[in-house]
Protein backbone atom coordinates (compact mmCIF):
# COMPACT_ATOMS: atom_id res chain seq x y z
CA UNK A 1 0.00 0.00 0.00
CA UNK A 2 2.69 2.56 1.14
CA UNK A 3 5.06 1.68 -1.87
CA UNK A 4 2.29 1.79 -4.13
CA UNK A 5 0.42 5.25 -2.75
CA UNK A 6 3.78 6.91 -2.56
CA UNK A 7 4.72 6.78 -6.39
CA UNK A 8 1.32 7.67 -7.23
CA UNK A 9 0.29 10.56 -5.04
CA UNK A 10 1.47 13.76 -6.00
CA UNK A 11 1.56 17.20 -3.97
CA UNK A 12 -2.03 18.93 -3.66
CA UNK A 13 -4.28 15.91 -5.21
CA UNK A 14 -7.78 16.00 -4.80
CA UNK A 15 -10.15 13.24 -4.11
CA UNK A 16 -10.80 12.29 -7.43
CA UNK A 17 -7.70 12.99 -9.29
CA UNK A 18 -6.18 10.77 -6.73
CA UNK A 19 -8.88 8.31 -7.54
CA UNK A 20 -8.40 8.24 -11.08
CA UNK A 21 -4.81 7.72 -11.02
CA UNK A 22 -5.09 4.67 -8.86
CA UNK A 23 -7.71 3.61 -11.36
CA UNK A 24 -5.48 3.46 -14.33
CA UNK A 25 -2.60 2.53 -12.23
CA UNK A 26 -4.51 -0.96 -10.84
CA UNK A 27 -5.69 -1.89 -14.42
CA UNK A 28 -1.95 -1.81 -15.81
CA UNK A 29 -0.41 -3.53 -12.95
CA UNK A 30 -3.39 -6.01 -11.88
CA UNK A 31 -2.79 -8.35 -15.30
CA UNK A 32 0.42 -8.46 -14.30
CA UNK A 33 0.27 -9.65 -10.55
CA UNK A 34 -0.99 -13.02 -11.39
CA UNK A 35 2.36 -13.78 -12.79
CA UNK A 36 4.44 -12.01 -10.17
CA UNK A 37 2.16 -14.59 -7.64
CA UNK A 38 3.14 -17.08 -9.85
CA UNK A 39 6.81 -17.11 -9.83
CA UNK A 40 6.53 -15.94 -5.80
CA UNK A 41 5.25 -19.77 -5.45
CA UNK A 42 7.28 -21.59 -8.06
CA UNK A 43 10.09 -20.22 -5.95
CA UNK A 44 8.93 -20.76 -2.37
CA UNK A 45 7.87 -24.50 -3.83
CA UNK A 46 11.20 -24.97 -4.92
CA UNK A 47 12.62 -24.17 -1.92
CA UNK A 48 10.47 -26.19 0.11
CA UNK A 49 11.07 -29.08 -2.41
CA UNK A 50 14.90 -28.29 -1.84
CA UNK A 51 14.81 -29.13 2.09
CA UNK A 52 12.67 -31.84 2.04
CA UNK A 53 13.22 -35.46 1.52
CA UNK A 54 11.56 -38.53 1.72
CA UNK A 55 12.98 -41.12 4.60
CA UNK A 56 12.98 -44.89 3.99
CA UNK A 57 10.34 -45.54 6.26
CA UNK A 58 8.38 -43.66 4.23
CA UNK A 59 9.39 -45.69 1.31
CA UNK A 60 8.54 -49.25 3.18
CA UNK A 61 5.21 -47.76 4.36
CA UNK A 62 4.23 -45.90 1.09
CA UNK A 63 3.38 -43.06 3.56
CA UNK A 64 4.80 -39.76 3.87
CA UNK A 65 4.68 -38.37 7.04
CA UNK A 66 4.44 -34.08 8.03
CA UNK A 67 6.61 -35.16 11.19
CA UNK A 68 10.84 -35.16 10.84
CA UNK A 69 13.58 -34.57 12.92
CA UNK A 70 13.88 -30.85 12.20
CA UNK A 71 16.04 -28.11 14.45
CA UNK A 72 14.02 -25.39 15.22
CA UNK A 73 15.73 -22.06 15.89
CA UNK A 74 14.02 -18.14 17.33
CA UNK A 75 16.48 -15.25 17.32
CA UNK A 76 14.98 -12.21 18.94
CA UNK A 77 15.75 -8.51 19.65
CA UNK A 78 16.53 -7.89 23.64
CA UNK A 79 14.21 -5.26 24.96
CA UNK A 80 12.23 -4.79 21.99
CA UNK A 81 8.82 -4.69 24.13
CA UNK A 82 10.16 -2.41 26.39
CA UNK A 83 11.49 0.10 23.55
CA UNK A 84 8.34 -0.01 21.94
CA UNK A 85 7.59 2.34 25.30
CA UNK A 86 9.94 4.97 24.12
CA UNK A 87 10.60 5.07 20.59
CA UNK A 88 7.74 5.61 17.52
CA UNK A 89 6.23 2.37 15.63
CA UNK A 90 7.84 3.48 12.60
CA UNK A 91 11.26 2.59 14.21
CA UNK A 92 10.71 -0.06 15.88
CA UNK A 93 9.07 -1.01 12.04
CA UNK A 94 12.24 -0.39 10.81
CA UNK A 95 14.39 -2.69 13.62
CA UNK A 96 12.18 -5.57 12.44
CA UNK A 97 13.03 -4.84 9.13
CA UNK A 98 16.97 -4.54 9.55
CA UNK A 99 16.42 -7.67 11.49
CA UNK A 100 14.70 -9.55 8.36
CA UNK A 101 17.63 -7.99 6.15
CA UNK A 102 20.43 -9.49 8.83
CA UNK A 103 19.04 -12.70 8.63
CA UNK A 104 18.52 -12.50 4.52
CA UNK A 105 22.68 -11.91 4.52
CA UNK A 106 23.44 -14.61 7.33
CA UNK A 107 21.63 -17.76 6.59
CA UNK A 108 22.16 -20.00 3.65
CA UNK A 109 21.07 -23.53 3.30
CA UNK A 110 20.11 -25.82 4.70
CA UNK A 111 19.09 -23.57 7.39
CA UNK A 112 16.26 -21.30 6.12
CA UNK A 113 13.94 -18.51 7.13
CA UNK A 114 10.67 -19.98 8.05
CA UNK A 115 8.92 -16.48 9.00
CA UNK A 116 9.99 -13.31 11.06
CA UNK A 117 6.79 -12.75 13.85
CA UNK A 118 7.92 -8.79 14.51
CA UNK A 119 10.53 -8.42 17.13
CA UNK A 120 12.14 -12.41 15.99
CA UNK A 121 13.11 -14.59 13.03
CA UNK A 122 12.14 -18.32 13.37
CA UNK A 123 14.71 -20.77 11.13
CA UNK A 124 14.96 -24.37 10.74
CA UNK A 125 17.40 -26.52 9.72
CA UNK A 126 17.72 -30.64 8.83
CA UNK A 127 21.55 -30.49 9.71
CA UNK A 128 21.84 -29.06 13.36
CA UNK A 129 25.43 -27.52 13.32
CA UNK A 130 24.59 -25.21 10.72
CA UNK A 131 21.52 -23.95 12.50
CA UNK A 132 23.86 -23.46 15.30
CA UNK A 133 26.67 -21.63 13.39
CA UNK A 134 23.77 -19.52 12.11
CA UNK A 135 22.64 -18.16 14.77
CA UNK A 136 26.23 -17.44 16.04
CA UNK A 137 26.90 -15.17 13.04
CA UNK A 138 23.40 -13.40 13.33
CA UNK A 139 24.36 -12.42 16.86
CA UNK A 140 27.95 -11.43 15.41
CA UNK A 141 26.62 -9.52 12.49
CA UNK A 142 23.95 -7.75 15.18
CA UNK A 143 26.92 -6.32 17.40
CA UNK A 144 28.13 -5.13 14.32
CA UNK A 145 25.34 -2.87 13.47
CA UNK A 146 25.04 0.91 14.87
CA UNK A 147 21.86 1.71 16.75
CA UNK A 148 20.80 -1.87 16.64
CA UNK A 149 19.94 -4.42 19.68
CA UNK A 150 21.51 -6.97 20.38
CA UNK A 151 20.06 -10.64 19.73
CA UNK A 152 19.79 -13.78 21.52
CA UNK A 153 18.54 -16.91 20.13
CA UNK A 154 17.26 -20.57 21.21
CA UNK A 155 17.89 -23.98 19.43
CA UNK A 156 16.33 -27.35 19.97
CA UNK A 157 16.03 -30.35 18.18
CA UNK A 158 13.39 -33.01 17.97
CA UNK A 159 10.08 -33.98 16.14
CA UNK A 160 8.17 -31.15 14.46
CA UNK A 161 5.15 -30.74 11.58
CA UNK A 162 5.50 -29.16 8.76
CA UNK A 163 2.28 -27.50 7.54
CA UNK A 164 2.19 -25.29 4.52
CA UNK A 165 5.73 -24.34 5.04
CA UNK A 166 5.23 -23.64 8.85
CA UNK A 167 6.30 -25.87 11.79
CA UNK A 168 4.75 -26.74 14.92
CA UNK A 169 5.21 -29.38 17.40
CA UNK A 170 6.39 -29.11 21.06
CA UNK A 171 10.44 -28.33 19.60
CA UNK A 172 9.51 -25.11 18.23
CA UNK A 173 7.96 -24.06 21.32
CA UNK A 174 10.55 -25.20 23.71
CA UNK A 175 13.20 -23.25 20.86
CA UNK A 176 11.10 -19.99 21.10
CA UNK A 177 11.02 -20.56 25.21
CA UNK A 178 14.73 -21.28 25.20
CA UNK A 179 15.32 -17.84 23.25
CA UNK A 180 13.33 -15.91 25.90
CA UNK A 181 15.58 -17.45 28.97
CA UNK A 182 18.70 -16.50 27.22
CA UNK A 183 21.07 -13.70 27.99
CA UNK A 184 21.83 -11.03 25.32
CA UNK A 185 24.63 -11.67 22.78
CA UNK A 186 23.76 -15.95 23.65
CA UNK A 187 22.53 -18.49 22.14
CA UNK A 188 21.25 -21.02 24.30
CA UNK A 189 20.38 -25.04 23.41
CA UNK A 190 19.32 -28.12 24.40
CA UNK A 191 21.37 -31.32 25.35
CA UNK A 192 20.03 -32.76 22.04
CA UNK A 193 21.14 -30.14 20.18
CA UNK A 194 24.63 -30.36 21.74
CA UNK A 195 25.23 -34.08 21.31
CA UNK A 196 24.23 -33.33 17.12
CA UNK A 197 26.85 -30.86 17.57
CA UNK A 198 29.59 -31.48 19.85
CA UNK A 199 32.67 -31.60 17.62
CA UNK A 200 32.25 -28.30 15.69
CA UNK A 201 31.99 -25.97 19.18
CA UNK A 202 33.20 -24.80 22.43
CA UNK A 203 30.67 -25.54 24.83
CA UNK A 204 29.99 -24.22 28.29
CA UNK A 205 26.97 -25.48 30.71
CA UNK A 206 24.14 -23.08 31.34
CA UNK A 207 22.43 -25.28 33.92
CA UNK A 208 18.72 -26.26 34.00
CA UNK A 209 15.89 -23.99 32.93
CA UNK A 210 12.37 -24.60 34.12
CA UNK A 211 10.07 -23.76 30.59
CA UNK A 212 6.68 -23.29 30.57
CA UNK A 213 4.55 -26.25 29.44
CA UNK A 214 7.22 -28.81 30.47
CA UNK A 215 7.16 -30.95 33.31
CA UNK A 216 10.59 -30.82 34.12
CA UNK A 217 13.52 -28.82 33.64
CA UNK A 218 15.66 -29.18 30.77
CA UNK A 219 19.57 -28.75 30.40
CA UNK A 220 20.99 -26.46 28.38
CA UNK A 221 24.18 -25.04 27.19
CA UNK A 222 26.00 -22.27 25.59
CA UNK A 223 27.95 -23.06 22.33
CA UNK A 224 30.84 -21.02 21.64
CA UNK A 225 32.95 -20.85 17.78
CA UNK A 226 36.20 -22.82 18.56
CA UNK A 227 38.61 -21.52 20.19
CA UNK A 228 36.91 -18.59 21.14
CA UNK A 229 36.95 -17.08 25.04
CA UNK A 230 33.83 -18.43 27.50
CA UNK A 231 32.35 -15.18 28.30
CA UNK A 232 29.64 -14.82 31.21
CA UNK A 233 26.39 -15.43 29.41
CA UNK A 234 23.62 -17.75 29.77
Amino acid sequence: RVLFAQAIIKPGDSEVELAKRLAETAGELMPLSSRMLDHVFLLHMRQLLRNDYISLAERTSGKVSDTAETTVAFADLVGFTELGETVGVEELSGLAGRLARLAGGVVKPPVQVVKQIGDAVMLVSPEVPDAVETCLALIERAEGEDDFPPLRAGVAFGPAVNRWGDWFGSTVNVASRLTARARPGAVLVTEPVRAAAEDRFDWSAAGEKKLKGLQKPIKTFRPRPRGSKEEQKG
